[in-house]
Parts: C-alpha cells; sequence; structure tokens
C-alpha cells in the first residue's frame, strides 16, 4: 500500500463507519417503535372504564359513556379509500351535566342522517388527533363544515369541553364508526435503517474504486 492510498482509505473507512452506525441506530429506533405502537394498540383494545374527569394524560383510553344526544354536531370533511369523500359527524354528548364530543363515525358524501336527541351508549377511545397545520383551511362554521379534526376549536364551537370519544362500535344507524388505531402513527426507520446501510455499501464500493485506480496510476 503506498502512502496516497492511506487517507482515501482512512476517509473511506470512517464515512462508512459514521453510516453504520446511523442505520443501526435507526434498528434501535425501529424496535422501540414497534414497542411503543405494541403498547398503544394494547390499550386501545383493552376494556372500557367509565369516562374519566376532565383533564389529565387519557389518550387512547377505552371508554363507555352513558348520556344524551343533543342534536348538536359538525362534519369534518374525510376521504377514505376505495369509498371517496364524506364526513365524520361529531356530536355533544351530555353525560350527566359534562358535554363532550364525540366523533360517531363516516357518512358518504351526499347521503343524509338525521342525528337524534336523546339516550345513547357510547363506548370508543379518547383521543385528540393531531389533523391541522398551517396549510388547513378555516371552517366554515356557517355550514358546520370543518376540514381537519381541532379539537380545542370544535370543542369552543360547539360549547363543549375539549374531550373527543372516537366511537369503536355503532351509536347512529346509517354511520359507521372509524375507530382508533396505530396506523396512522408513523413508523419510517426501517426505511431509514436501510437508506443508511445502502448508503454504507456505495461509500465503501466507491472507495474501494477509488484506492483500485490510484493503484493502477501508481502501478
Amino acid at each position: 500500500m503506498t502512502a496516497r492510498m492511506i487517507l482515501p482509505m482512512l476517509f473511506g473507512l470512517i464515512g462508512a463507519a459514521i453510516l453504520i452506525g446511523l442505520g443501526t441506530w435507526q434498528v434501535q429506533r425501529l424496535a422501540w417503535k414497534q414497542g411503543v405502537l405494541a403498547e398503544i394498540d394494547a390499550r386501545i383494545a383493552a376494556d372500557p372504564v367509565p369516562l374519566p374527569g376532565p383533564g389529565g394524560e387519557w389518550r387512547y383510553t377505552p371508554v363507555r359513556a352513558e348520556g344524551r344526544l343533543t342534536g348538536e354536531s359538525l362534519r369534518v370533511l374525510v376521504s377514505r379509500k376505495q369509498v371517496g369523500a364524506g364526513y365524520r359527524r361529531i356530536a355533544v354528548l351530555d353525560v350527566s351535566g359534562r358535554r363532550v364530543l364525540v366523533d360517531l363515525g363516516f357518512v358518504p358524501e351526499g347521503e343524509q342522517v338525521d342525528l337524534p336527541q336523546g339516550p345513547v351508549t357510547v363506548i370508543g377511545n379518547l383521543h385528540q388527533p393531531q389533523e391541522v397545520d398551517s396549510y388547513t383551511p378555516a371552517p366554515d362554521l356557517a355550514k358546520g363544515l370543518w376540514f381537519a379534526r381541532d379539537v380545542p376549536a370544535m370543542a369552543k364551537a360547539l360549547n363543549t369541553e375539549p374531550t373527543l370519544i372516537i366511537a369503536r362500535a355503532p351509536v347512529v344507524d346509517g354511520i359507521e364508526p372509524l375507530p382508533v388505531d396505530s396506523s396512522a402513527i408513523p413508523n419510517d426507520h426501517l426505511g431509514y435503517a436501510i437508506t443508511w446501510f445502502s448508503l454504507a455499501v456505495v461509500w465503501l464500493g466507491m472507495t474501494v474504486l477509488y484506492l483500485w485506480r490510484i493503484r493502477r496510476r501508481t502501478a
């Protein structure tokens, strides 16, 4: 090995080691994320409990709430694969004087479902989805049409506490529940790991090629 080859070889080995380290870190993050998702899935599928009081960390908690639909509601525009556009119906549920929000589920566009008033039992999960960003249009309050579930803003519009139950069992005929699950939580660590390991292979290949060319010129 000539002196001219030492620096490129070190540069190649150090660069590959860094890329392999990043890939290994992403594999570790993948295992951590899978554990988190497993915990969330187990929590979602657990037996429902009575609706807890406001405040606290109740995300994904399964609940059973007996109360009365007041008839007040709004619609959130959504689209479903192989179904098309439609709306989530967000209704007001009065539970012993507490007014909370209930995501009853999906209604296809063009279909009308009258929201009844009266006693119901809602089985679902507490959630506060993060669907609003700087590109989300402002809701059309006159039509009660929203473009994302913004729990604090919807609670203010319907005069409820900022508690949202997402139904996992039918409550109103004609409205299909869209239960909470972990599929919407991103888990891209495997893809990142493959990318870093692939870059390490390319980096090593380029290093070997460069060293080979140096050796040929030297010879």
